[in-house]
């Protein structure tokens, strides 16, 4: 038996055992304050939801990490990537992510699996003849929905950017061979009428060449400075601090002017790495508060790309309501006993949820590529669904 094998899968199997520790800390936490409306029944249902959440998620992962392996052994092979960077680097940053970007699929489809079960033993039957009305029913189901969609938007605000950034950093090395990381003819505006002007930026040496900062006070020309390059200081404490080269500063006061020059001066300019060098899915990158850092830096300088950015933004916060929207689909579609099984209602379930995906998909589309609201987009597909979720509510068994 390889122990070395055995020993590199560790953290695996901690990545299982921690989403099993995320929800025991929430029921835990439930059942200390012990709050006087779950009930017996409220605990029966919301075991069963969690569970069967979890399961799908762990089936149809599995299903696709098996057709990623597929597709891209060849690249990886390839590329020579080392096994320890493909299950570390790159499956245990997949695995968060598309669980995560996919989680109301999740939550639907558990939802339409345990309350077909439910009700094709005639609980659910029992429980409206005892007098549990179906808006009663609903509870147990609405606080399932709350544990799922906090730890939604902390996964996908907090913790899935991090894991991203290696994922991304992997798929440039071994697989895409592709990143953007230089930019031409860079200009923007990096304080209250300063603007900043680079002619070529290498992100991989964090420098840019032919380097200019001008100055302007009531649209008039104050200072002017040129360098042959700057170097961002990395290792720096602070934020913000470039190291420029031959520079020259020129203080402009009326028909007097002041040159100063030099080989070399530390200064600092309000302006990072991240705002000169744009990659496909970086807004991915960014936790929750440094999106909404980054939007507000960007539009105080007149940037145009940030749609994507404020996209990403609302639609975390979107995507957490999702899983309340299609638990009412669900939950009205499959409580009601049928002779044919949840076959036809499961498949018009399914048809519903990737409609609602694909509708995500479209008007995020629409926003970036099109003079679109962002904030509007991100939520277009809660707003439809609702409805259908309220139509689908009134219908339901009572």
């Amino acid at each position: 038996m390889n122990y070395r094998r055995i020993r590199q899968l560790r953290p695996l199997l901690k990545a299982g055992r921690w989403l099993r520790k995320a929800f025991a800390w929430l029921f835990g936490i439930l059942k200390k304050l012990k709050p006087s409306f779950i009930k017996r029944l409220d605990w029966y249902i919301i075991k069963k939801f969690i569970g069967t959440y979890i399961f799908s998620i762990v089936l149809i992962i599995s299903i696709s990490i098996v057709f990623d392996v597929n597709e891209n052994l060849a690249k990886f092979t390839q590329y020579h990537a080392p096994l320890r960077a493909i299950v570390f680097d790159y499956y245990m940053n997949f695995v968060p992510y598309f669980a995560n970007l996919f989680s109301p699929l999740f939550v639907f489809i558990a939802v339409i699996f345990f309350t077909s079960k439910l009700a094709g033993n005639s609980e659910i039957i029992a429980m409206l003849a005892a007098g549990v009305s179906f808006k009663r029913l609903m509870r147990p189901y609405m606080i399932s929905c709350v544990l799922i969609s906090l730890l939604s938007f902390y996964l996908s605000a907090y913790v899935i950017p991090h894991g991203t950034v290696i994922r991304q950093n992997f798929e440039t090395t071994y697989k895409n061979k592709r990143k953007n990381t230089a930019a031409d003819n860079v200009q923007l505006q990096v304080g209250q009428g300063v603007i900043a002007y680079i002619q070529h930026y290498d992100n991989l040496m964090k420098r840019g060449y032919g380097f200019s900062l001008d100055k302007f006070e009531n649209k008039k020309l104050v200072s002017h400075m040129t360098a042959t390059d700057i170097q961002y200081d990395t290792i720096s404490d602070t934020k913000y601090h470039w190291k420029a080269r031959n520079w020259k500063i020129r203080q402009l006061k009326g028909l007097r002017e002041h040159i100063t020059s030099g080989s070399q001066c530390d200064t600092t300019i309000m302006m990072e790495p991240t705002d000169l060098v744009y990659s496909k899915g970086q807004q991915e990158t960014f936790t929750s508060p440094e999106l909404r850092e980054y939007i507000s830096k960007q539009i105080d300088r007149g940037s145009g790309n940030v749609v994507q950015y404020q996209v990403e933004y609302h639609k975390r916060i979107a995507s957490s309501f999702a899983s309340f929207i299609l638990t009412i689909i669900g939950l009205s579609l499959s409580s009601r006993k049928r002779k044919g099984g949840m076959g036809l209602y499961l498949g018009i379930g399914l048809a519903l949820s990737f409609a609602y995906i694909m509708l995500q998909t479209v008007s995020s589309t629409f926003a970036i590529n099109a003079d679109f609201p962002p904030m509007l987009a991100a939520w277009i597909p809660n707003i439809i669904f609702a409805v259908v979720a309220y139509f689908c509510y009134r219908h339901a068994p009572n």
